[in-house]
């Protein structure tokens, strides 16, 4: 099986070589940068290799390195440049641009892959096969095959295999997540988010595949019932591609959920409204104080028992209020969960069927765009 280049083609007129100098390659020599061989860190030191280093791969190694129970000891990137920027930060770590030196290395506990989703299915499947535990970006795979034999494959081999839905960790959605638990909100009747702003344009991947899934992993782990159908509208300006999208999902009963994605906004929104019986929370992310705000409003509706079956309303408004949010780093709170996962045998809740739930949405929205709005049921 070929392993896909993870990295952007080079110009012609300049190659780049296979492997830096300045590059040590891990599986052929095992040693350090400052020489000796790499020795087995302690039975409860996860040792792990990261595979991509470009936007948000620095963050998933400066977190890695930052935990006491594991240990980053190979990056991967196709671009030396980008390399060389990683080891004046880390020098101590191994570097390499080919990916089997992570994925075939015995040394190695576990796998974080941080690169374009069209890359995850073979690099996964790669490192699984390998023995190796994996944390994948957000999707988890192009597609709902890919995403299928992946679960089966780390079943089939008792290993974890985690998706990066970083904003599950963060203190709002925890905070979301009790509060629904703990029936405050009544029952729910709509799960309504906008994340918009101006770009950044993706060039292998829609607005649906780029943002969508932030809002749909949240709206899966807030709403436990099971979607029903999709409908999304939007369109293409600049690209090709799509650059905004409407998505509607609809659950059984009157549970109804909305997302807006959008590249075309001239403001940066980031906001998540869930309306229950009995309470209605806003979530603003761009709020720095206040980020959730719980609201005692309602509707309650009686008709009266005459000819005229005339509707009396009225409207609940009472006390606003703030829960306290835990001020934590979501992707650190993320990967300790996934070490954690991976040395006491537990199965994380954001797994391959968690991130195939979430594939399988961002396919029926792809569908029913391409439909103009026809319903997809799932």
């Amino acid at each position: 099986m070929s392993i896909p280049d993870i990295s952007n083609p080079a110009p012609a007129s300049n190659p780049v070589p296979i492997l830096d100098p300045l590059v040590g390659a891990l599986g052929r020599e095992a040693v350090r940068p400052g020489g000796g061989e790499l020795q087995k860190s302690p039975s409860d030191v996860l040792l792990v290799g990261v595979i991509g280093y470009g936007y948000w791969g620095p963050n998933v190694v400066r977190n890695l390195h930052s935990l006491e129970s594991c240990e980053v000891v190979s990056i991967c990137d196709q671009n030396p440049a980008v390399l060389r920027r990683a080891r004046r930060q880390y020098p101590g770590i191994q570097m390499t641009t080919d990916v089997s030196d992570i994925v075939k290395s015995p040394q190695i506990d576990a796998v974080a892959i941080v690169t374009p989703v069209w890359t995850h299915f073979e690099l996964a499947k790669s490192a699984l096969e390998n023995g190796k535990h994996v944390f994948l970006e957000k999707p988890l795979t192009s597609t709902t095959e890919q995403a299928e034999e992946l679960i089966e494959l780390a079943e089939r081999k008792n290993l974890k295999l985690m998706v990066d839905h970083t904003f599950l960790f963060s203190g709002p959605v925890t905070k979301i997540r009790q509060l629904v638990d703990g029936g405050v909100l009544g029952k729910l009747y709509y799960f309504d988010s906008t994340r918009v702003n101006l770009g950044l344009f993706q060039h292998d991947v829609n607005v649906i595949w780029d943002l969508a899934p932030h809002d749909l992993s949240v709206m899966d782990h807030i709403i436990l019932e099971k979607p029903e159908a999709v409908v999304a509208t939007g369109g293409r300006h600049l690209n090709g591609l799509a650059d905004l999208a409407f998505i509607t999902v609809y659950f059984p009963g009157t549970v109804i959920a909305h997302v807006n994605v959008n590249w075309l906004s001239p403001v940066k929104v980031r906001t998540t409204l869930i309306g229950g019986e009995q309470k209605m929370l806003v979530w603003n992310d761009l709020d720095a104080d206040e980020k959730i705000r719980v609201y005692d409003k309602g509707v309650k509706i009686t008709s009266k028992e005459d000819l005229n079956r005339e509707l009396a309303v009225s409207y609940r408004s009472g006390d606003i209020w703030a829960p306290k949010i835990e001020q934590t780093e979501p992707l650190k709170v993320e990967l300790e969960y996934f070490i954690d996962c991976i040395q006491n045998s537990r199965t994380p809740h954001n797994d391959g069927v968690a991130g195939l739930r979430v594939v399988k949405l961002l396919e029926a929205a792809d569908q029913s765009l391409q439909k103009r709005g026809r319903i997809v049921f799932v």
